[in-house]
């Protein structure tokens, strides 16, 4: 893995004017900004030049002159209405675009060698090959498409390598910003995009260069740096610490529960299979765990939390689950609205996005989400899983009396989490959450796979997928679906996945699967996942219901015993290696802790020296026999 950047002496080196470019010192060599197109090109110190974007995507017209302050270099754009600030700042280059105006811009665009690779942070994290066929072609559902840094993306850095050397990019503000993909004479590239606003206040746009390694998670490693260097990671120990009952979630599996798994016969069962530590979860029904259920859950040492949203608003006689049911007017009078006044749908159509702003500014008077946490936890839950608000789908409100930009919204969601889970003592969960809601999380159910947007598709073909009866085992989650050849290799293919999020965020935040993905909807990818599982130190999720109860309770235990020691050992820590060790990336190697536990995982089918294929070895540094499993 490559170092994380640090100062390297940097920070006071002046830079170096050269008639209509700038010179700036960062690790590991130079930078040369070209004021007239913003195309910046990186030079490291064994020689090697690295395009770190091209020009900017519009016309800028004629800069203005170059000014020198101490480490600071300035320039304008004129016509444009723009002012760009730049410096080396901790081994880095930071360049902030500041937009006297609404407009948008195009910039930075990357465009590597035909040999180089794309490191996105989609899911758990994407190595994508340039000129990769099939990453070139639509079928992978990245070519065309677009993603907002605070929504679809896991974290706000990516970057690209090609051979010794690599490049990395962070844009510590999220919101405002996206990232998109674009084919050119069979080579994938990228491009960010930033709206400057007023009222969404996006009018600065700030960008890291970083010249960065060889590694596959290189630019995540540079982004865990960052987070450290600012104080903007919060460690799953802090979180045990100032919450004991945070620390049950070390070597427990995850499951949701229906029908009998819910009833005290149900869990106690759980615990005969052998599964020794869990986070059992169940849906916003009329069917919740009883207290005696959660009595018994708590006694073998598991977790217990229900499913909610805060996110949406149904009219109460026709709501289709009592999570969009809410008091009095809160809807319609809580929806997001747009400038014309019109309502913001909810998911599938489903009534409307509830505001954010519009709770907050009514919860001191009216409680109604602290009414509605009492009374999801009166069972005695100990955990909570608020679905959306961490997923990063943020929302400008235009609506009289709660108008919010996306920058509130977030700060909103933000002071809710905080409130489960700092005052209410909730051991805190929510939906493939984005590095900007880490701190206030303990785990994450949606960033570990890298979701295409087919799946959406195919999540709604009730034949292929499943719809939501029977009551006691709906086949939405328990129907074993096969996805379509592009899908499953745009998702699961280990040639193509790396821990991008894993090196930014592991020992802070517990990341698993989607809750409509557990372990057992996809048998086809079932090896892969529990091989990715280890490699990761990621638990898995499941599903348990009316009939599956013994038979996925039992591989569940068996899974989870392997699970156990090695996530207890590093759960805490930090993924501080990761390796391919084969050209053809079917055999991996990660690090958590400096070594503390090294694991391997063959993905292939031929043996890697003593590992066999479809299998994967743990070694914890304390001990002399490595741990061993095969799927």
């Amino acid at each position: 893995m490559a170092e994380p950047p640090s100062d390297g002496g940097t920070a006071d080196v002046a830079p170096q004017v050269q008639g209509s470019a700038v010179d700036f010192t960062v690790r590991g060599g130079t930078t040369r900004v070209d004021t007239g197109s913003l195309r910046v090109t990186g030079h490291a110190d064994d020689g090697a030049s690295l395009p770190m974007s091209g020009a900017a995507g519009r016309q800028l017209g004629k800069p203005g002159a170059v000014s020198v302050d101490g480490g600071t270099a300035r320039w304008s754009y004129p016509g444009k209405k723009l002012t760009v600030t730049a410096k080396s700042d901790h081994g880095r280059l930071r360049m902030t675009v500041h937009s006297d105006t609404d407009q948008k811009l195009s910039w930075p665009t990357t465009a590597p060698g035909a040999h180089g690779a794309l490191q996105i942070p989609r899911g758990e994290g994407l190595r994508v090959p340039v000129s990769d066929a099939f990453w070139n072609s639509g079928e992978a559902g990245l070519k065309d498409s677009e993603t907002e840094l605070s929504g679809g993306l896991t974290l706000p850095a990516w970057g690209y390598t090609e051979g010794k050397h690599g490049v990395g990019y962070i844009v510590p503000e999220e919101v405002g910003t996206s990232l998109g993909f674009a084919s050119k004479d069979g080579r994938i590239g990228s491009t960010a995009r930033h709206e400057f606003s007023r009222r969404e206040q996006t009018r600065d746009y700030t960008v890291h260069f970083s010249l960065t390694g060889s590694s596959p998670v290189s630019s995540a490693a540079n982004y865990r740096a960052y987070l450290d260097e600012h104080g903007k990671l919060r460690s799953l120990a802090q979180k045990i610490k100032e919450n004991p009952e945070v620390g049950r979630l070390l070597g427990a599996v995850h499951a949701y529960a229906w029908g009998s798994a819910r009833t005290t016969k149900g869990v106690n069962e759980l615990r005969k299979l052998g599964v020794s530590r869990l986070w059992l979860g169940y849906d916003a029904d009329d069917q919740p765990m009883d207290k005696a259920a959660v009595r018994a859950a708590q006694r073998h040492g598991y977790l217990v939390g229900p499913y909610d949203s805060y996110a949406n608003g149904q009219p109460s006689r026709s709501a289709d689950n009592p999570s969009s049911k809410w008091p009095g007017s809160v809807y319609p009078d809580f929806c997001v609205r747009n400038w014309k006044g019109e309502i913001k749908e909810g998911f599938g159509g489903r009534g409307c996005y509830v505001s954010t702003q519009a709770f907050k500014q009514a919860e001191p008077g009216k409680h109604y989400l602290a009414d509605r946490a009492k009374k999801m936890t009166a069972n005695g839950a100990d955990s909570y899983f608020l679905d959306v608000d961490a997923a990063g789908e943020l929302f400008t409100d235009s609506s009289e009396g709660h108008r919010m930009n996306k920058k509130q919204d977030r700060a909103n969601r933000l002071e809710r989490m905080q409130k489960l889970a700092s005052d209410d003592k909730f051991v805190l969960g929510s939906e493939s959450a984005g590095s900007w809601a880490a701190p206030v999380l303990a785990f994450n159910h949606g960033g570990q796979t890298p979701v295409a947007d087919g799946l959406w598709q195919l999540e709604k073909d009730k034949e292929k997928w499943g719809g939501y009866a029977p009551q006691g085992e709906p086949a939405f989650f328990f129907k074993e679906a096969e996805l379509p050849p592009s899908l499953a290799k745009a998702m699961y293919d280990p040639r193509y996945r790396v821990p991008l999020y894993e090196t930014a965020l592991h020992g802070s935040v517990i990341n698993t699967d989607r809750w409509e993905m557990p372990y057992n909807k996809l048998p086809a990818q079932k090896t892969d996942r529990a091989l990715m599982s280890a490699l990761y130190n990621t638990p898995l999720n499941f599903t348990l219901g009316d009939k599956n109860l013994k038979s996925t309770g039992k591989e569940m235990a068996e899974l989870q015993r392997y699970f156990a020691p090695l996530h207890k050992a590093a759960g805490t820590e930090r993924m501080t290696g990761y390796q391919r060790l084969t050209a053809d990336g079917t055999v991996q190697r990660s690090e958590f802790g400096d070594g503390k536990l090294t694991v391997t995982a063959n993905f292939g089918k031929k043996p890697y020296g003593s590992l066999p294929g479809d299998c994967v070895d743990a070694k914890l540094r304390n001990e002399t026999r490595s741990h061993r499993l095969c799927s």
